[in-house]
């Protein structure tokens, strides 16, 4: 195999897995593998965390190519990039899965779930 190509897929597997080990962008992940696309202030009212913080880790997602963005308006909205590597994707679902019985992911499924004025009736932030 060509060095540069086997470079970029260690580059690219490394970078995977270092968005992978902050426990904020795991469990925003987790919560976008689970219902799909989400509003960032979904992600703040969920998290408890304020929108700059939850924004910088998105960006961070989104800049190593894990989630793609759109707007809405003043909102954004991110989702994971179907254009991952498959291993990646079985990575995301698999770890899903495992945690979906589990803290914190059960208590953010719970929180997001009770959010009054979810996007799609009306943003919150």
């Amino acid at each position: 195999m060509d060095k540069r190509i086997l470079r970029t897929m260690l580059n690219e597997t490394d970078s995977f897995f270092k968005m992978l080990a902050d426990s904020t962008r795991l469990r925003c992940l987790m919560l976008m593998q689970a219902e799909g696309e989400l509003c960032v202030c979904e992600l703040t009212h969920t998290l408890n965390l304020s929108q700059p913080k939850i924004s910088r880790h998105l960006a961070h997602l989104r800049e190593a190519g894990v989630l793609v963005a759109r707007r809405n308006g003043t909102w954004m909205y991110y989702r994971i990039n179907p254009d991952l590597q498959g291993w990646a994707l079985d990575i995301l679902q698999t770890t899903l899965n495992g945690v979906r019985k589990t803290e914190p992911f059960v208590s953010d499924q719970k929180i997001l779930g009770a959010m009054a004025n979810r996007p799609g009736f009306k943003c919150c932030s």
